[in-house]
């Protein structure tokens, strides 16, 4: 296979101004990345002049451009994470018989995104569009047990960001980071009755490539279950994170624990 270095520099450019909240300096880029000061002027220069980059001579520094904010908008037209998702959602059916959706996270609510159900299976609120408060249902809470406590923190700022459906789940900040704790212990999230109930769900994170979760697949079944049960069902679990890290690899992203 070709050595590409001069691409794969490029990209970790790119990569590397896509997570940072705003422009940055050359020199910054070249420690970040162990670069000569010499190839990192030579790559922003190139990616400057195709568009993907944006310099700021006043500032003396660079920022994404242009050419990249299209390429993220054409990612999205072409819906390739619902694509990439749908045969695994049908697999992961296969295994368990059970509903699979896809959610994504919408500041602080998980947003429903792809629903995959058997042939005969139980009408559940969380379908395609509908928006819950992420701190219920266990796709929601799969994605914030891998976001960093801060950015949970300022999402859920007091007792007024906890909604409340069935009188279970958590219901201040304490009591979601002991549910969030618990779960990236585990390797995914559980939930019985908060959203609906008679309703439970198990799900798991979808991680780019740098770890931040971009969405969850979660496994919802019928299930009635007094508040202590602490039911968590592993095995029906351990095939829903399989499918989540399935979906990982496919977009490019990194695995939990890798």
């Amino acid at each position: 296979m070709t050595d590409v270095p001069a691409l794969r520099r490029g990209l970790a450019v790119l990569r590397l101004l896509a997570g940072r909240a705003g422009p940055v300096t050359a020199g910054y880029v070249a420690r970040e990345l162990g670069l000569p000061r010499s190839t990192t002027y030579h790559l922003l220069a190139e990616l400057t002049a195709a568009g993907f980059v944006t310099h700021l001579p006043e500032e003396r520094r660079y920022g994404l451009g242009l050419a990249a904010f299209e390429l993220g908008s054409a990612y999205l037209r072409h819906d390739p994470l619902e694509r990439l998702a749908r045969p695994v959602l049908r697999a992961l059916i296969g295994r368990t018989g059970h509903v699979a959706q896809l959610g994504v996270l919408h500041g602080r609510e998980a947003l429903y995104v792809v629903r995959e159900q058997p042939s005969f299976h139980a009408t559940v609120v969380t379908d395609v569009g509908v928006r819950l408060p992420a701190h219920l249902p266990a796709s929601g809470r799969a994605m914030l047990g891998a976001l960093p406590a801060a950015q949970v923190r300022a999402l859920f700022p007091g007792r007024s960001a906890f909604v409340d459906r069935t009188g279970r789940g958590p219901a201040d900040l304490p009591s979601l980071r002991r549910a969030l704790t618990a779960a990236r212990q585990r390797g995914w999230t559980v939930e019985d009755g908060y959203v609906t109930a008679g309703f439970a769900s198990v799900a798991a994170p979808v991680l780019d490539h740098s770890g931040h979760p971009i969405a969850a697949i979660s496994t919802t079944f019928r299930h009635e279950c007094d508040p202590e049960c602490g039911e968590t069902w592993p095995d029906l679990a351990e095939e829903t994170r399989r499918a989540a890290e399935e979906l990982t690899t496919r977009i490019g992203g990194a695995r939990s624990g890798a």
